[in-house]
């Protein structure tokens, strides 16, 4: 304790007094340019609750999609069938798109969402897969493609905007599972995504039986996408079908392209030429040059 006696003789501080106070002092004296401790700004770290979004205005709108996608399980297959309207906000982008997506040769995939991260994610699986059937020299599972698909969703916490309906055959039948943007799943016999879905699941939940063949399954499905057409607005144009069985696989590009109206008024309006008076002195005095 001599160090601390120099220390106070020095800076006439009581020995029994303040020890924080005579170490001030000291450093103080010693290099003046350094700061006190008291004068030293406390530093904010971590959260800073105060620049939160507090004002709805500041938040991001999601951005809304339009389609309509679904598959039925069959006896020896599945069908999945989607429309080929694209849209771009209120704006038909395009109106014969492709929304189901190769996988695997027994695997195919419908897309509902971000058409740009439903066909990068798509490929991006099939071409992991191409390579694991070329090491492995087996057919693909399409439990394989489903966990692929799930982690890499799963990976980005739902900023991937695609929600799938993956459906294939493989040793051990027919498949079918719906993939949300976050990396959940389902494996449902029959099964509907995208803004159209609640008319197509009505119709599916409605006609579907179990043991059902092909034609059956086929009309079930194009009359699934059929009601998300003719309700929902981001969906519209043909249906695509793709029918994967155990042996083969056919895509039946535009399977359906009739979108007429289920019913029709048979009350028309019809008006004589002399119900409606023409000031022709109006008409010529606007429209002269």
């Amino acid at each position: 304790m001599r160090w601390l006696y120099s220390i106070c003789a020095i800076l006439h501080v009581p020995a029994h007094g303040d020890h924080c106070e005579a170490s001030k002092k000291f450093r103080a004296r010693k290099n003046p340019t350094l700061p006190r401790v008291r004068d030293t700004p406390m530093i904010d770290s971590g959260f800073r609750f105060n620049e939160n979004r507090t004002s709805k205005s500041s938040w991001r709108t999601p951005t809304k999609t339009g389609t309509t996608i679904c598959g039925v399980i069959f006896d020896g297959g599945v069908v999945l069938a989607a429309d080929t309207r694209s849209t771009n906000g209120e704006t038909v982008a395009d109106k014969n798109c492709e929304k189901i997506h190769f996988i695997a040769p027994n695997v195919y995939c419908c897309g509902a969402g971000t058409a740009a991260d439903t066909e990068s994610l798509t490929g991006l699986i099939a071409s992991q897969l191409y390579l694991h059937r070329k090491r492995t020299d087996r057919q693909t599972m399409v439990t394989t493609a489903l966990t692929l698909l799930k982690s890499t969703l799963f990976r980005y916490q739902g900023h991937i905007g695609a929600a799938l309906v993956l459906g294939g055959s493989d040793n051990k039948g027919p498949h079918l599972f719906t993939v949300y943007p976050h990396g959940s799943s389902d494996a449902l016999p029959y099964a509907a995504m995208g803004s159209g879905s609640l008319a197509a699941m009505a119709t599916l939940e409605s006609r579907f039986t179990e043991h059902m063949n092909l034609e059956d399954a086929k009309n079930l499905a194009t009359s699934a996408i059929h009601a998300g057409i003719m309700n929902d607005l981001g969906s519209g144009s043909c249906v695509d079908l793709c029918v994967i069985t155990g042996t083969t696989t056919q895509y039946l590009r535009n399977y359906s392209c009739d979108v007429s109206r289920t019913f029709h008024s048979k009350v028309r309006y019809e008006f004589s030429s002399d119900n409606t008076c023409t000031n022709t002195s109006n008409v010529s005095n606007a429209t002269r040059t």
